[in-house]
């Protein structure tokens, strides 16, 4: 017997989302929440609600015993993590397994192999991933790191080996800061994650954020959906996505997918899975792979037709992958924009009651939100409150569309970035497609300036 029931550890949008997929496949769903989400849309439409804990993250989302326990008082039979909280946690995705219930996710020794930037750059360069040029692991040793990065060139940045969101990263321009710039980043990696293990890279001047979607069935077959342009971002948190990316030809493409897909295969990797890279002058090189659903994911159903979701729930149910590679065809462009509540250019979050909510409509656009008019956004979580997402049959069209879904979308009673998408998509550069990771903040600077 297939999955009946699934308990949605998540809240927001994509707990909406994965109930969405799940009633389209007639399985159930179970929403667990902190009391802070009582009145969420995921909660009010989910077949069964358990509320987890008080609205500390650490006491409701992130409580293992409590999520457990409510999947075993309300009979879900799968487990579906949703992106950040516990969708990356590998001693959880373990648990749930051993009370049989199934894991709509990779398996766990892959969680925790990709989870270990030093570990995953092993792994994926033993795969035949490219890499940055750096050190083959974790470095302690300040001569050995002068000697590396007198071999790769300067500059080189020092990077957390468990870290994320540009905690204990470092970027060093000759050897005379070598030393000092080391210790430092050893001591905010203790301070930010517990662990003061680093690494050295090969530091890359002005590179594009690509990223490859890949799906296994475990059994060692494995797809690629093509790839994502996260560039425009800010302080390493992506503000808009789109596929496919101005700037990759179909040769290289097709050349980076298969690359990507036979890796995969190589793992018996199952579920959905973003292997990202650093992009220069044709170049790729392997940053990380998130062993999860990303946020993003929705530019990448709109240009192939495929639900993600739908397949990770498949997958996780023991079924052989829906599509072939062959079957994949890429169509068109889309473009997601993250709506948050927060001020559109200080970034300060802006929490609070919405007094009026109107989804933008029409052909090919996407509304992914939680959001209703009397909906009050709560201060403890991530300020994302919705996704736009458009579709057009070229880029120029997307972008067009996007602009008009942008002045129908209406968020009142709290600030949302909406009016900062509005002015970037009157920005030559990113109506160009011309644009790198270091694109945004430059240009905000800019602006203030």
């Amino acid at each position: 017997m297939g999955i009946s029931r699934i308990l949605i550890a998540n809240r927001g949008e994509i707990a909406l989302r994965i109930h969405r997929a799940a009633h389209e496949m007639g399985i159930e769903t179970v929403a667990v929440h902190s009391t802070a989400d009582a009145d969420a849309m995921h909660v009010r439409l989910a077949d069964h609600a358990v509320c987890i804990g008080p609205p500390p993250a650490s006491e409701s989302y992130l409580n293992m015993a409590a999520i457990i326990s409510a999947a075993e008082i309300s009979h879900a039979d799968a487990i579906h993590p949703g992106y950040g909280f516990m969708s990356e946690n590998a001693k959880f995705a373990e648990i749930v397994e051993a009370h049989d219930i199934k894991w709509i996710g990779p398996k766990p020794e892959h969680i925790r192999t990709m989870g270990d930037k030093v570990e995953a750059k092993r792994t994926a360069g033993a795969l035949g991933i490219p890499l940055v040029p750096g050190s083959d692991g974790a470095i302690e040793d300040v001569a050995e790191a002068a000697k590396i990065a007198e071999e790769i060139g300067y500059p080189v940045i020092i990077k957390a080996a468990s870290g994320g969101g540009g905690r204990g990263m470092k970027v060093c321009t000759g050897p005379h800061e070598l030393e000092t710039l080391m210790k430092q980043a050893g001591s905010e990696a203790k301070a930010a994650f517990g662990d003061a293990t680093v690494y050295l890279e090969k530091y890359l001047g002005n590179p594009r954020h690509i990223e490859f979607q890949v799906f296994g069935d475990g059994g060692g077959n494995a797809i690629h959906l093509g790839e994502r342009d996260c560039s425009l971002q800010r302080r390493h948190q992506k503000v808009l996505e789109e596929a496919p990316s101005p700037v990759i030809s179909k040769e290289d493409r097709n050349r980076m997918g298969e690359t990507c897909s036979k890796a995969m295969a190589g793992m018996g990797y199952r579920g959905a899975g973003t292997i990202e890279f650093l992009w220069e002058n044709g170049e790729f090189y392997f940053i990380e792979m998130n062993t999860r659903l990303q946020v993003e994911h929705p530019v990448t159903e709109m240009i192939t037709g495929v639900d993600l979701v739908r397949e990770q729930i498949r997958i996780a149910d023991g079924k052989p992958l829906s599509i072939r590679q062959e079957d994949i065809e890429f169509k068109g462009h889309a473009i997601e924009c993250r709506i948050n509540a927060e001020d559109p250019f200080t970034f300060a979050p802006s929490p609070g009651l919405v007094t009026a909510y109107h989804a933008a409509g029409g052909m090919h656009v996407r509304v992914d939100s939680g959001l209703y008019a009397g909906y009050k956004i709560p201060p403890y979580y991530d300020s994302m409150i919705a996704k736009l997402i458009v579709y057009g049959r070229n880029r120029e069209g997307c972008i067009m569309r996007l602009r008009r879904a942008l002045e129908e979308m209406v968020v009142d009673g709290v600030k949302t970035s909406i009016p900062l998408h509005q002015e970037l998509l009157r920005q030559d550069d990113v109506l160009n497609g011309d644009y790198s990771i270091k694109w945004l903040e430059e240009w905000l600077e800019t602006r203030e300036g």
